[in-house]
Parts: structure tokens; sequence; C-alpha cells
């Protein structure tokens, strides 16, 4: 069996046959008489031939054979929006190359035609590579729920003597070769602070440990190689780990870290520079200073075109808190910061975008929302002005509560009419159309919430209150407080003429108000204490906006999006709610 000095030896007689044994020195690194040495060693044992590699040399190395490539393009890559809205990281144009395509011909020259694509985010973008490169795709359907361990789950009995690859790393040399001595991770240098993954390196440059941050150390680079022993052993322990619950979150990387003792991985050291991996625009602007004047995504023609700017001045992108119906940026330009705001999948079913531009135009010029810039109803994506050190209303504040409650009499009281009528109840069957379009509703008890809030929505529509302008998503992530201390009632995604307390009832739900403080916010929109008819009417609102919010939840959660908490917290209002309200309207008879 060689040994590694061997090994390189022959890789590189391989690739340069009749090489001298100066230039093998030069080009293995090591000194003339160790060059020497090792020539010698690989003639003896008939592994090189009048400087060429021999047929028994090929045997020795066809251990070390390469066997295929997996390139990962299946997340969404958050940090890049809004581009990635439009088209995966791995499409985009870079120096004037498609990335994913420069990396797919870099492993065919090296001699890698194995090459195997996992798609998940835009899968249909990436098809046409099949017929360009012959490379294989493989879907990953839990792209949206796990990490990358998702995608090496998928082609686990692939694994072998496998490069693993992400679709958007930009090599400016090509780094891959078609023998390789064992497991390897890529890692660049850093002089000083990192936030990167840092390495722990160990004897013969085994990789012992790993942090998530560091000063001075070699960093991890998104690129690796796994040999037969590391990808066997590596097979197993996702297999054993998959189903874990905490998992879930998990990458590659981390379940690598956690078993690092059985899986033997060694370093490989690269200049700085050499695996460009684009955390951020403005990082792949400096790479490439024309990538936004020749990139051809909707999004940046669209804020060019409503603000007046250059696709040069765009910068300082990056993605802001995601909500549950649609996808958000932050950029800047050389007139002040701004938030794009891209509809979310399956919005356009749910969302009356005309409605919302009516209700916004209107709120603009109330004074109630001093964000809104433009919105195009067709297409769903809206520009508004970002509040840069803005804060949320704080519901439990009596202060801000009464401000709150103060905006929604303002707003309540416009005599203006909108086109879209919003109830809570035919709103929860639209939700429960899509979401029985997908089979039973197998929910322990669904039918019987579902009665309790038509018998409520019977109930309130008895009480002839009348329609009026409502917000219909009035809650404190909708509530802020910019610098200056003006507040701002901001998405306007469901707003339409419904009766006055449907805002109250979202609020009291979202802000999971206690019923002490329900009472008092009534107390401050009415400006005295409410009636029993009045609360009794406000109450039923409450118990309706936690059951419509609660079937949307689970049509969200149909679609693949996690809700989370908020799915329990509505169930738990329309529970208490419901049947409190149908026993005080009951009171009365």
């Amino acid at each position: 069996m060689i040994n590694r000095n061997e090994f390189n030896a022959l890789c590189a007689i391989r690739e340069h046959p009749g090489i001298t044994q100066r230039d093998l020195a030069s080009l293995l690194g090591i000194s003339l008489g160790s060059a020497n040495n090792v020539h010698k060693s690989l003639a003896k044992a008939k592994l090189i031939e009048d400087g060429r590699v021999s047929a028994r040399g090929m045997r020795e190395l066809k251990p070390y054979k390469v066997d295929n490539a997996v390139i990962m393009a299946a997340g969404m890559s958050s940090r890049f929006v809004p581009i990635s809205y439009e088209k995966p990281k791995g499409l985009l144009k870079v120096r004037g190359e498609v990335l994913i395509e420069r990396q797919i011909e870099q492993l065919l020259a090296a001699g890698i035609h194995e090459i195997i694509v996992v798609v998940g985010y835009k899968k249909e973008l990436f098809f046409y590579l099949e017929e360009k490169y012959g490379v294989q795709i493989v879907v990953n359907r839990d792209y949206a729920v796990r990490n990358n361990h998702s995608s090496l789950m998928r082609v686990r009995e692939m694994l072998g003597n496998t490069y693993i690859c992400v679709s958007d790393n930009y090599f400016t040399q090509n780094t891959f070769k078609q023998y390789m001595w064992k497991a390897c991770y890529s890692a660049e240098y850093c002089e000083g602070p990192t936030k990167e993954w840092c390495l722990t390196i160990g004897k013969k440059d085994r990789i012992v440990g790993a942090t998530v941050g560091g000063k001075s150390a070699w960093f991890m680079t998104d690129h690796a190689y796994f040999d037969h022993a590391f990808s066997e052993r590596f097979v197993e322990i996702l297999e054993e780990e998959y189903d874990k619950p905490d998992t879930v979150d998990k990458l590659w990387e981390r379940l690598f870290i956690e078993h690092i003792d059985e899986l033997d991985m060694e370093v490989r050291r690269h200049e700085p520079g050499t695996i460009m991996e684009f955390d951020s625009l403005d990082e792949l602007k400096d790479f490439d200073p024309l990538f936004l004047e020749n990139i051809d995504v909707e999004i940046f023609n669209n804020i060019v075109a409503v603000l007046g700017c250059t696709k040069s001045e765009i910068r300082d992108v990056y993605p802001l808190k995601q909500g549950l119906t649609n996808l958000s940026c932050h950029f800047a330009t050389d007139d002040g910061e701004y938030v794009y705001r891209h509809p979310g999948v399956g919005t356009e079913k749910m969302i009356d975008r005309a409605a919302e531009m009516q209700a916004l135009q209107l709120a603009r010029s109330i004074g109630i929302d001093n964000t809104f810039i433009f919105e195009n109803p067709r297409q769903g994506w809206k520009i508004s002005r970002f509040l840069p050190n803005c804060r949320e209303l704080d519901p439990h504040n009596d202060d801000e509560l009464a401000e709150a409650m103060s905006v929604a009499r303002k707003l309540h009281t416009q005599q203006v009419t909108l086109d879209r009528v919003f109830d809570y109840f035919e709103e929860s069957m639209k939700y429960e159309a899509l979401l029985s379009a997908k089979g039973p509703i197998d929910v322990p008890g669904y039918e019987e919430l579902k009665a309790q809030a038509a018998k409520v929505k019977e109930l309130a529509s008895s009480d002839g209150t009348g329609l009026c302008l409502t917000h219909n998503d009035f809650f404190t992530l909708n509530l802020l407080y910019d610098e200056d201390g003006v507040l701002n009632l901001i998405d306007w995604e469901y707003a339409g003429m419904s009766d006055y307390a449907s805002d109250f009832g979202t609020f009291v739900v979202t802000c999971m108000l206690e019923e002490d403080e329900a009472e008092k916010a009534l107390e401050y929109y009415f400006g005295r204490t409410p009636t029993l008819a009045e609360k009794r009417h406000n109450y039923a609102f409450v118990g309706l906006a936690g059951w419509c919010w609660y079937v949307w939840s689970l049509q969200k959660e149909s679609e693949g999006d996690v809700v989370g908490d908020w799915l329990y917290t509505y169930y738990r209002y329309a529970k208490k709610y419901l049947p409190l309200t149908i026993s005080l309207y009951e009171e009365e008879c």
C-alpha cells in the first residue's frame, strides 16, 4: 500500500507525464532529496515506468479515485433576498458565469462525470442542467422544514468517494481532483476575529473540533470530500439521528462535529480567496461590481422604477424577520432606507391586493401609516419606508394600550367604503375550503368549535352594528413607534369593511390579553365603561378572531409553513371566548 507522499507523487506524475524530479519537488512542496527518494520508491515498485504511471500504479490509485460529486442546491438562501425570491442563488451569473454551471464544468474538467444535484426551492429552474451537462437531479422534499442534512439523506446510497459541494460557491481556481487521499474539509485562514466555523486541528491535520466564531484560525468554507470509510459511518449516524426532533435544524456539519471521534476527516487548506461564499449581496458586489447592473431580476427593476434610483445604488440588502404571509427585505439607496415586500406562495388565493392598496392610501392620508410608498396590486409587491430604531407597541402598557385603541377608533370613524368586505366567519370558511381540498379535516374538536363560531356569528350579527373600515390584523407587530415616537399602523393585507369589533378581537387574541386587560382596552376605545351589550359584542369577535386565525393556521401548516405557537394561541382564545360569548347572550334571554 502506498503512503501519502507516494500517492501525491503518483497523482502529479499522472497529471504531468515526464515531470522532472526538481519540478516534482516544487509541485509537491517537498525537498529535492525527498522527491528523488519517492521517485525511486515508485520506480522500484514498478508503479511508474518511463516517467509515466504504469498499469500497476493506476491499480494502486484506484481506491482513491473520486466516484462522484453531490451539489446541494435545495435551499432558498434567505440571506440573499430579494434575489432569491425569484432565482436560487446557485443560478446567479457572477463575472459572466452561472455559479452552479461553473462548478459543474470544473468537476467535469477534473474528470468527475457522475454529478448529482439535489434541488428543492424552485427546483424546476435546475432541470435544464440534466440535458446540458448530463447531471442527475434528485428532489429534496424536506428542504423547507429541515437543514442541509436532509439533502444528504436523499442521496445517502450514492455517497462513497464523494465531493460534497454547495451550488452557490465560486471557485477562483479549479480545486477538484480526480484522486483524493482521504476525507477532508476545505478551509481558509482568517487573520483576526471571524464569525465563521473555526477548526481545531490535531495531529496529521485531523479535524478534532470546531466552534462558531473565533480569532486567527482556519475556518470552514462549505466544501468537503467524503472517502468510503467516512461515508459509511456518516450514513449510519445520519440514519440514526434523522428522526430525532433536535436534528431538524442541524447542518450536516453539526452532525459531523457531534460525532467527530468516529469520523476521520482532515483539513484541506486553501489560499484566501480560493473559495468564495458570498454571504451577502454587498460581498458579491465587491467581487463583481457589475453584478447588479447585469442581473435580470424583476424585483430590482421594480425598485428602480418606483424610486428612480440606479441598480448600483441599491445596497445594505438583508432579510427582515419573515411574517407568516410574506417575505420582506431591507434595502437602502442614496435617498434612504426601505422595505420590499414580496408576496408569499399562495397569498393570491387569500389576499385582495386592490382592497389592500385602497386601505394603504387612506391610512397614509389620515396619518396612521407614514411608511407606505407604492404597491402593485396585480403582483402583490410593495415598497415602504423602513423605520430605523423603531419598536413595537407594548399592549400591557396602559398609555400605549390607550393609544392603540385611539388609532382603531380613528380608523373606524372614517367615512369611506372599500370594495372588500371582511367577515371573520366567511373568511374562515375560505380557509376551510382550501384545507378541505387536501382531504378531510381530521382535527379533534374542530366541528364543535366551528358550530360555536357559527352561532356566535349569528348572535353578533343580530346586534346590527353595521360595517366600517377595519384593519383586521391589528396587533403589536403592525403597531410600530418610529424614532420620533409616532405610532404607525402597517401591513394592510386584510383590511376591508367589517364590524368595528373585528380589530378589537384580533388585538386581544394576538396580544394575548388577559380578560381584565381586554375590559380596560374597551374602556379606552369607548372613552367610558362599555355597556354589557358592547362587551359581549366585542367578546364575540375575540372568539371569532381566534377561530378564523385558527383555521388559517391549519391551512398554512398544510401548505408546509410553520405557524408555531400561534396555532395554539388562536385555538385557546376561540375555545375560551366562543362559549363565553354564547353564555353572555343567553343570560339576557
